[in-house]
């Protein structure tokens, strides 16, 4: 294994890493398979979800079984 530079795409995810934070978005994916199904014209929506949510770990609660998923 060896470093190759800075993580770009990952499974068809874009990564992009900033002093705010690291961030995972599929626009490329979307815009392909829009394409692929000859919707390339479609007009884009925003995610209704909240941007600044912090995610934590969750102390309080049992760990979770991790082979279930």
């Amino acid at each position: 294994m060896s470093l190759m530079g800075e993580l770009r795409f990952f499974l068809g995810l874009r990564i992009k890493q900033g002093l705010e934070g690291t961030f995972v978005h599929q626009a490329k994916y979307t815009r392909d398979i829009l394409k692929k199904f000859n919707m390339g014209d479609s007009k884009p929506m925003t995610t209704p979800m909240s941007t600044n949510t912090v995610l934590d770990a969750d102390e309080d609660r049992d760990a979770v079984d991790q082979k279930e998923f």
